[in-house]
């Protein structure tokens, strides 16, 4: 099947749930980039929303999957992707509903992350948006996604560093093993962007 079948009118759905679940999790991102400047109930509020829409899509889309018999791509890449989207909406809402129970503050390592995280999404939004009518373009954003992944895994390095460079008393202990979870949060969520992004170049790669 070509790229161009993929997009007949009768497959669409499949790509609009698609869609719409990337554009949730670069409003998601969005969100918790708001949380990290001003740690606020309204910026939480906005990431768990976003979260539970995003979820909503998943949902409807694994019930169409499971309803078609016959799919515009691999059914595993349909699934895959849909799930690498989602989780990193979910590590995004595990971070900011972690630091709310633990008491952290934002910091500049968690800024920084974060704001990575935010251009990733967005990357793979981007490149979904532009699938159909321009896969070159897609797949540039896939690419863009991917270095980003590193970029975040550098910080987050960074930030392991700063924590273990601290004294030993137990009140930066327990810090730091509060602020090595939501670090870690971060991370997973910055190699399911990675994923996604190697999911819509297998996709392009399939179809063309």
């Amino acid at each position: 099947m070509s790229l161009r079948d993929f997009f007949k009118p009768r497959q669409d759905n499949f790509v609009r749930l698609l869609l719409e679940q990337s554009e949730w999790a670069s409003k998601g991102l969005e969100a918790l980039v708001a949380y990290m400047v001003d740690a606020n109930q309204a910026s939480v509020d906005e990431v768990e929303r976003c979260e539970k829409e995003a979820d909503e899509v998943r949902r409807i889309l694994v019930g169409e999957l499971n309803r078609t018999f016959v799919t515009p791509m691999d059914r595993e890449d349909i699934f895959a992707l849909s799930r690498a989207i989602d989780d990193i909406l979910d590590y995004a809402y595990s971070t900011v509903d972690e630091m709310m129970v633990l008491h952290l503050k934002p910091n500049l390592h968690l800024r920084r992350m974060v704001s990575l995280l935010r251009e990733a999404a967005d990357e793979v939004h981007l490149a979904m948006l532009r699938l159909k009518d321009h896969p070159g373009v897609a797949t540039e954003h896939a690419q863009r996604a991917k270095a980003l992944e590193n970029r975040v895994e550098r910080v987050y390095r960074e930030a392991l560093a700063a924590l273990f460079e601290g004294p030993a008393e137990p009140e930066h202990i327990v810090e730091m093993l509060k602020l090595r979870e939501i670090y870690r949060h971060l991370s997973n969520a910055a190699d399911r962007g990675d994923e996604a992004a190697n999911i819509i170049s297998d996709i392009v790669v399939k179809m063309t």
